[in-house]
C-alpha cells in the first residue's frame, strides 16, 4: 500500500512509498482502510522534534475509515463499519480511565512506542501517535477506533478525530465556560477555530481571536469571533472591551512561553488560563510566586480537550448534524496523498485552516 514515510526526526519532506505493509491484527486490534486524514500541525511538530515521534514512521493522527478485519477477541466492530480513529485509545481499566479521565490513559500509548505496526520490506516503522493516517490502512486498538454513522463525510470524521475534538473539548470538558463569558483565544488556525466554535456553542457573550495574520481576522468572525486582533492590539482591546479588567476565560492555542504568558496577562483575576497548543518540552514559561498568589488564576493544561471519545465524537457530530458546528467550512484544501508534501508546506506557511487528504 502507499504510505507517506519520515525516515529521519528532522526530515522536512515525507517519503511516498508503495512497500509499506501493516502488521496482523492482534486479538484486541482492527485493521482499518483510512478514507481521510486532515494535516494538522502536530504532524509539523513530529517532523521536527517538538512532540516526542520515532523515526522511521508514518505520521498522521487524525482519520476516518473503514474497518476490513478485526481480531479475534473484537465483539463491538465488525467489517464494514465507519470509524473515527484516536491516538489515545482508553483501556477502560487503569486509573485515568477509572476516575473518569479516559484522554490521560497512557497504556496504548506507551505500546504504541515499543510496538512498530507497519513494515517497509522489512523495516518496522512506527505509527506516530499510535496511528500513522498517512498511509492507505493501519492496525489500531479495538478502542481507539469509534464507530459512526455511515452518513457522515469522512472528511467531517477525520477533522472530528483531532482538531475539532481538542478546540472544543478545552471550551467545554476543560474549561466549562458559562453562557455570557468572555473569552480570548490566541492562535487561530484548526484548533484554534474549534476554540472559537466551541466558546460560540457555550454561549460565551464574546469571543475574542488573536492571530499575528490579519487575513484570519474575518475567517475567525465567521466561524463565531466577535472581535479579532493582532498580538500587539490585545491590550487596548482589553482596555475598550473590559476597562483592563481582563476576560473570564483565555485559551493559548500556540503553545509558545509568550503566547501564554499573554493569556495569563489578560485574564482576569480568578479568571481561567487553559494551555490548548503543544509547546516544546524546553520552552520554560515565567510568572512569579506572587502573581500566582495575589491573582488566583487558574492554569489548565488541556490535552486532547479533556475528552471522553466514546462521548465526544457523538457529541459533536450531532452539534454538526444540528447546524451547531462548521466542520465543512474549516476544510481549505483537499488534496491527495501523492501531494502530501505539498500540503506541509502550504500548513508552514500558516494561512491553512484544515486541508483533508482523500483516499478515495
Amino acid at each position: 500500500m502507499k504510505a507517506a514515510v519520515l525516515n529521519a526526526i528532522g526530515d522536512d519532506k515525507l517519503e511516498l512509498r508503495d512497500d509499506v505493509t501493516t502488521v496482523d491484527p492482534g486479538p484486541g486490534e482492527v485493521r482499518i482502510r483510512v478514507r481521510a486524514t486532515g494535516i494538522c500541525h502536530s504532524d509539523l511538530s513530529a517532523m521536527d522534534g517538538t512532540l516526542p515521534a520515532l523515526a522511521p514512521g508514518i505520521v498522521g493522527h487524525e482519520g476516518a475509515g473503514e474497518v476490513v478485519e478485526v481480531g479475534s477477541a473484537v465483539t463491538s466492530l465488525v467489517p464494514g463499519d465507519h470509524v473515527v480513529v484516536s491516538f489515545v485509545p482508553p483501556c477502560g481499566a487503569c486509573n485515568a480511565c477509572v476516575r473518569g479521565q479516559p484522554h490521560l490513559c497512557g497504556v496504548h500509548a506507551i505500546q504504541a512506542f515499543m510496538n512498530p505496526r507497519f513494515k517497509a520490506g522489512a523495516q518496522p516503522l512506527f505509527g506516530f501517535a499510535g496511528l500513522g493516517t498517512f498511509a492507505e490502512e493501519l492496525v489500531v486498538p479495538w478502542q481507539g477506533a469509534v464507530k459512526i454513522d455511515k452518513d457522515v463525510p469522512w472528511e467531517i470524521g477525520a477533522l472530528t478525530a483531532c482538531g475539532v475534538l481538542t478546540g472544543v473539548g478545552a471550551v467545554i470538558n476543560t474549561a466549562k465556560v458559562e453562557p455570557g463569558a468572555k473569552v480570548v483565544v490566541i492562535g487561530c488556525g484548526g484548533v484554534g477555530i474549534s476554540v472559537i466554535q466551541g466558546a460560540k456553542v457555550a454561549g460565551a457573550a464574546m469571543i475574542v481571536a488573536v492571530d499575528p495574520l490579519v487575513e484570519k481576522h474575518e475567517v475567525a468572525k465567521r466561524f463565531g469571533a466577535t472581535h479579532a486582533t493582532t498580538p500587539e492590539g490585545l491590550q487596548e482591546l482589553n482596555a475598550q472591551l473590559t476597562g483592563s479588567e481582563g476576560f473570564d476565560y483565555t485559551f493559548d492555542v500556540v503553545g509558545a512561553p509568550v503566547t501564554i504568558r499573554s493569556a495569563f496577562d489578560v485574564a482576569r483575576r480568578g479568571g481561567t488560563v487553559v494551555v490548548v497548543g503543544a509547546g516544546r518540552g524546553d520552552a520554560m514559561v515565567q510568572f512569579s510566586a506572587q502573581e500566582l498568589f495575589l491573582h488566583e488564576k487558574r492554569i489548565l493544561g488541556s490535552f486532547y480537550g479533556s475528552a471522553d471519545i466514546r462521548r465526544d465524537y457523538t457529541r459533536l457530530l450531532d452539534l454538526w448534524k444540528a447546524g451547531r458546528l462548521d466542520i465543512e467550512g474549516m476544510i481549505s484544501r483537499r488534496i491527495t496523498l501523492n501531494e502530501i508534501n505539498d500540503g506541509l508546506q502550504a500548513l508552514r506557511g500558516g494561512t491553512m485552516i484544515r486541508q483533508v487528504v482523500n483516499f478515495e
